[in-house]
């Protein structure tokens, strides 16, 4: 079910967008190599900090939390629905974070904006699963997106998983482990496991309620794992 417009959307972002990148927006083409417009991350943080993103943020309430845990690290929250993100920019302007940018973006153009190793840690909190097997390419654990990943985290850099979905882990698994990253802190439970420092979502407090198990991995990026320099160019989900 599609959620409705929220009213006065377009003013309500204006009035927080000083937390908005203002981007360029490029089609891609199938075949032809599209024009990079990338971010000066200094520029926009104001300092030289390390750069985190959070790729599918939702309502921001992780994005905020862990950038007011950690005001010494530069946070880009991303996520492709401006009906959806809205209402993070409002809070984290209310809450007045300064480490805190909010792109809102498809994440299969992530490489056009940001520069290639700049990202120490990206999350994927509660990714859509797409449980279809024909939309498995819209997954952001598909190969496609994690070798522009590859070129986007610095040498030993992580991406961070959470899901409720057991088949969408197993699938993410699998990719992980195609694209050569290095899997660890694997957990089939997290919410009974001993991890601390857990931030709780809104979508992951609803399924923990539910019963269901969270699960969770970090999947590293290995020195020796080579880059399809032409996955920018592979077709993406519209």
């Amino acid at each position: 079910m599609r959620m409705r417009r929220k009213k006065n959307l377009e003013q309500r972002l204006e009035n927080c967008s000083e937390y908005i990148i203002e981007i360029e927006e490029e089609s891609l083409e199938y075949g032809k190599e599209p024009k990079k417009h990338l971010l000066d991350i200094a520029a926009l943080f104001g300092n030289s900090n390390p750069l985190r993103l959070e790729i599918g943020c939702g309502k921001g309430q992780f994005a905020m939390e862990i950038a007011k845990r950690n005001p010494d690290i530069n946070f880009i929250a991303v996520e492709i629905s401006r009906n959806v993100i809205v209402q993070a920019c409002e809070k984290a302007k209310k809450e007045g974070l300064n480490n805190l940018k909010f792109l809102i973006l498809g994440a299969q153009k992530l490489g056009l904006y940001i520069p290639e190793k700049s990202v120490e840690l990206i999350y994927l909190n509660f990714s859509c699963p797409f449980p279809k097997k024909r939309y498995a390419k819209h997954r952001l654990t598909h190969e496609s997106f994690l070798e522009i990943y590859k070129k986007l985290l610095s040498d030993g850099a992580s991406i961070v998983q959470k899901t409720d979905n057991m088949h969408f882990f197993e699938f993410s698994i699998e990719q992980f482990s195609k694209c050569g990253f290095t899997l660890s802190n694997v957990s089939l439970d997290l919410h009974n496991s001993d991890f601390e420092g857990n931030i709780v979502t809104e979508y992951e407090k609803k399924f923990s309620d539910l019963g269901l198990p969270i699960y969770r991995l970090v999947a590293t990026v290995s020195k020796e794992a080579p880059i399809n320099s032409g996955c920018i160019n592979q077709s993406f989900p519209k």
